[in-house]
């Protein structure tokens, strides 16, 4: 497993599908700040050859083996809902504080305990984080700005989240 993070800035995301499914991933890449492109079901290979990453969900095994196929062909990194052997990668359980994101996979064997465990961190990291964020993100441009180290930047930073008492 490889995690990574995308800024939706500099990528073009695509959304195939209809039903529950469509409307998931919707809502989760909207979470994210994605506005992703919709593409047909049946939807030609020119569609799709313009975006760095294609979703497909809540279609059958066939229309989404094509889609997975076409975007395979344009070089295009691909997730099936619920199908495992057509993804090239897989999206982990997410816990989002304005900009702080939590990750939690268990590369696809346990999708369970990534519910469970995303659970329990949202109960221990609230809506108070977003702010936190926004101040930490704060302090360091001004450590930045005076010029100090990246190791003194990151030995304020474990300082000030001790001094504050955030992870007691």
């Amino acid at each position: 497993m490889l995690p990574i993070v995308f800024d939706p800035a500099t990528i073009a995301v695509g959304l195939a599908g209809m039903g529950e499914g469509w409307d998931r991933r919707r809502a989760m890449l909207e979470q994210a700040g994605v506005t992703p492109l919709t593409i047909a079901p049946d939807a030609p290979q020119s569609a799709i050859l313009t975006l760095t990453v294609l979703f497909v969900a809540g279609l059958d095994r066939p229309a989404s083996a094509r889609l997975a196929q076409l975007a395979r062909d344009a070089g295009v990194l691909v997730n099936v809902e619920d199908i495992p052997d057509l993804c090239d990668f897989h999206v982990p359980a997410a816990v989002r504080r304005g900009d702080l994101l939590l990750t939690i996979s268990t590369g696809g064997r346990a999708p369970g305990l990534s519910r469970i465990l995303r659970e329990w961190l949202e109960s221990r990291f609230g809506n108070e984080w977003t702010a936190r964020l926004e101040n930490l993100g704060s302090a360091r441009a001004t450590w930045r700005e005076d010029g100090l180290s990246p190791s003194q930047v990151s030995q304020n930073t474990r300082e000030l989240v001790a001094k504050k008492g955030w992870l007691s």
